[in-house]
């Protein structure tokens, strides 16, 4: 009885564990120490690196949720020492951009969706049934809390952390908590940057820059030069400046206090 389904022309590394009834197709590569387990289904395009877990259900490189794809060659390759749960969802790119991009040491808790296009950085942990449409971009240490929503085209930067079930229809900058709908500044993400050894006198810096950006009721504009001229000589500063810069949808709005009712 034939328990797995693996084409004979995937690249398979040293030591790689794949369960019962799990599908390789062909033009795939895993590497070395990977565990694929039950149940799952890699379709060509994928590359999976060293020492990653897939858990049963998973569906890696499917063809693009996109009515404008068209059957051309695209990829979805992930990186190494990831842990991807229970019936996530990642799927190639398109013509856009070729190829759908996981970075090393993430963690994608159960029913992740990550869409066609997508370029995810490392160190990041998904939360149950978090989403990602198409075309989107995260930083590194990202933590998107359980059924986080994003939408297509949404710039995410490093070091941010989403309460869960938020709607994100705005581009987040670094180092923040985003919470609420609309999408909003809910303060520094200080412990997750402690966490990583972000000095106080960093964190204080970029307390102080988000004050401009989110709280002293400035244009972008006005803030961009306010942020310049007073921290623009920092790595804080340059790394703020250089995400609103290329802001893709806009940012995120400031916090506002919710009038009772």
């Amino acid at each position: 009885m034939k328990l797995n389904d693996i084409h004979p022309n995937a690249q398979i590394g040293h030591n790689v564990q794949i369960g019962n009834f799990t599908t390789v197709c062909d033009d795939v590569v895993i590497g070395d120490n990977t565990v694929i387990e039950p149940n799952v289904v890699i379709y060509p395009g994928a590359r999976i690196g060293a020492n990653c877990h897939i858990f049963p259900g998973s569906v890696i490189s499917a063809v693009p949720q996109d009515l404008k794809f068209a059957g051309e060659y695209t990829t979805c390759e992930i990186g190494d020492y990831n842990v991807i749960r229970e019936c996530c969802t990642l799927n190639r790119g398109t013509s856009a951009s070729g190829r759908t991009v996981v970075g090393s040491h993430n963690l994608l808790m159960a029913y992740v969706h990550v869409a066609h296009d997508c370029v995810v950085g490392s160190n990041c942990v998904f939360a149950n049934n978090a989403t990602l449409a198409g075309h989107i971009v995260v930083g590194d240490y990202v933590i998107l809390g359980g059924k986080t929503a994003c939408l297509q085209f949404i710039h995410i930067g490093s070091h941010v952390i989403t309460a869960g079930g938020s709607l994100v229809d705005k581009d987040i900058p670094p180092f923040v908590k985003a919470a609420r709908y609309p999408i909003s500044y809910a303060g520094v993400n200080s412990l997750g940057l402690q966490r990583r050894n972000f000095s106080r006198e960093a964190i204080n810096r970029i307390a102080d820059i988000y004050r401009i950006v989110f709280q002293k009721g400035y244009t972008i504009s006005h803030a961009v030069e306010a942020i310049k001229e007073l921290y623009g000589h920092t790595d804080e500063g340059k790394q703020v400046l250089s995400f609103i810069g290329s802001a893709n949808t806009g940012l995120m709005k400031g916090y506002t206090f919710m009038k009772k009712r």
